[in-house]
């Protein structure tokens, strides 16, 4: 069973592009979202997010990221209300718990963990993104020469998260097949097989990577004097991607646009500026697929063979 976060070797502008090209574009998104708090704008970066991960055919990671990324959300929204006692507008009062005492549901805590659980899913959708479409080796190869350990430990990383996601898809479809007269599983006991499978994985890569020499200085010396791989076609237009949106942003944020108080009440800015920089974050994520697009027909169009003169 593949995860739907896995690395799935596809032919498409944003997996042929470099590692840095395709981490410059979308951490663009996800740095707008934590350079803002206006829910106009972090819509706009998640709907920027999303016209990429389409357009790479990245369709599941977004379906997973949407999926645990509002269980998560709900969970920031029911913390934030139950901590936050703050606001004017109280939607419920006099709700008492055991250990917090009162606790007075208002509006503005809801908005405040509202935007939190927007924040946290843009930033979930835009990592599984580029774990779908960025390929991990590729990843390790353009960080050796800078930081090998730290490179290996990232493409591990990259690539244990797929493989956790599978052992709980596996884990939950095992539980279901026991039949009717086992004892129900809990979530202790997934996070408990889930940690332990964890572990005894990466034991296991450890040892490989012992018995293959990746700690020898001699391994790092061969492994340095390999061919440069050639830039891609796409490499500009998604890094000019990045460059834009990341100066939009500041641009924005230097202009005072994208402004929101959710305390003592709740002030959410929809001057003319914040609109158009959040209709641009879209548009800017949908230009390096339509210029690969473009690309392609033009070759299409010079490969065409003449027609036969009778």
């Amino acid at each position: 069973m593949r995860s739907a976060l896995a690395y799935r070797p596809r032919p498409g502008p944003l997996q042929a592009a470099s590692p840095f090209a395709a981490i410059a574009f979308l951490g663009s998104f996800a740095a707008v979202a934590f350079a803002f708090s206006n829910p106009i704008v972090l819509a706009a970066a998640g709907a920027a997010v999303c016209v990429a991960g389409l357009a790479a055919g990245a369709r599941p990671a977004l379906a997973f990221a949407a999926r645990y990324g509002l269980v998560l959300g709900i969970a920031i929204v029911v913390v934030n209300v139950i901590v936050a006692q703050r606001g004017d507008t109280i939607l419920l009062r006099g709700w008492e718990l055991p250990v917090v005492g009162q606790v007075d549901v208002t509006l503005e805590a809801l908005a405040a963990g509202g935007v939190l659980a927007l924040r946290i899913l843009v930033v979930v959708a835009a990592f599984a993104v580029y774990s779908a479409c960025v390929d991990p080796d590729r990843v390790l190869r353009a960080l050796q020469p800078v930081a090998r350990r730290s490179a290996l430990t990232a493409t591990l990383v990259s690539r244990a998260v797929p493989l956790a996601a599978a052992d709980l898809a596996r884990l939950r479809e095992a539980g279901r097949l026991r039949g009717p007269a086992a004892a129900p599983a809990t979530r202790a006991a997934f996070a408990r097989r889930l940690v332990a499978g964890s572990l005894d994985r990466s034991v296991d890569a450890a040892a490989t990577l012992e018995l293959r020499g990746f700690s020898s200085p001699a391994r790092a010396v061969r492994a340095s004097a390999g061919v440069p791989r050639r830039r891609s076609l796409h490499d500009r237009a998604f890094l000019a991607s990045g460059v834009a949106t990341l100066l939009a942003a500041i641009a924005a944020l230097a202009a005072g646009a994208g402004g929101f108080e959710e305390y003592p009440t709740i002030t959410i800015e929809t001057e003319p500026l914040t609109l158009t920089f959040a209709a641009a974050l879209p548009l800017i994520a949908a230009v390096p697929f339509a210029l690969a697009r473009a690309r392609g027909r033009r070759r299409v169009r010079v490969r065409r063979p003449e027609p036969a003169h009778a």
